[in-house]
């Protein structure tokens, strides 16, 4: 996306401290000369059957990227998009899911924005703070940092190749 930096000068937001420079998991904008601003949105379609479950996983998946940048979440909106013809319950429980992971994180879920769509997709706008001594970004890694992984590395890859049915379950642990 060259055309970002085109539109928006980088050296003309002195207070973006992490969003069009590099990719990374949140944009970060500095608020006073302690604290940041961590800002992110994630959703993407089911990776389990289950619309708790699914509402869990998403959720968390969308709180991590606040986490990853060093930041502590505690403000979110829904983002969501469901198939008119899916039974409110399980619309409900999807939203169910995302509200108690918030919960458990901290965190208040003060509205969202819904839209119709073919396929079912879930997931959060998310606000946090850091301190401006403990911002984390991907292009600050060095050699040496310790990482945290949360689930095995190509379980991503694995969930989406079930979905679209090119590898079955029994297989998938084989994999892993």
């Amino acid at each position: 996306m060259r055309w970002l930096k085109e539109l928006f000068h980088p050296e003309d937001y002195p207070d973006l401290l992490a969003g069009i420079n590099q990719p990374d998991d949140a944009a970060i904008w500095k608020l006073d000369e302690q604290r940041g601003l961590v800002i992110t949105t994630d959703f993407f379609t089911p990776i389990v059957d289950d619309p708790t479950d699914y509402g869990l996983i998403a959720a968390a998946n969308s709180l991590s990227d606040i986490y990853a940048m060093g930041g502590t979440p505690f403000l979110a909106l829904n983002i969501a998009a469901f198939p008119p013809q899916l039974p409110v319950e399980v619309a409900s429980e999807i939203l169910r899911g995302g509200a108690e992971k918030a919960k458990e994180a901290g965190v208040v879920i003060a509205g969202g924005h819904t839209i119709q769509d073919k396929e079912p997709k879930y997931g959060l706008v998310a606000l946090g703070f850091v301190p401006l001594n403990h911002i984390l970004t991907k292009s600050g890694m060095r050699a040496g940092d310790v990482l945290f992984l949360s689930k095995p590395i190509r379980s991503g890859v694995i969930a989406s190749a079930i979905k679209a049915e090119n590898i079955h379950p029994g297989e998938a642990m084989e994999t892993i």
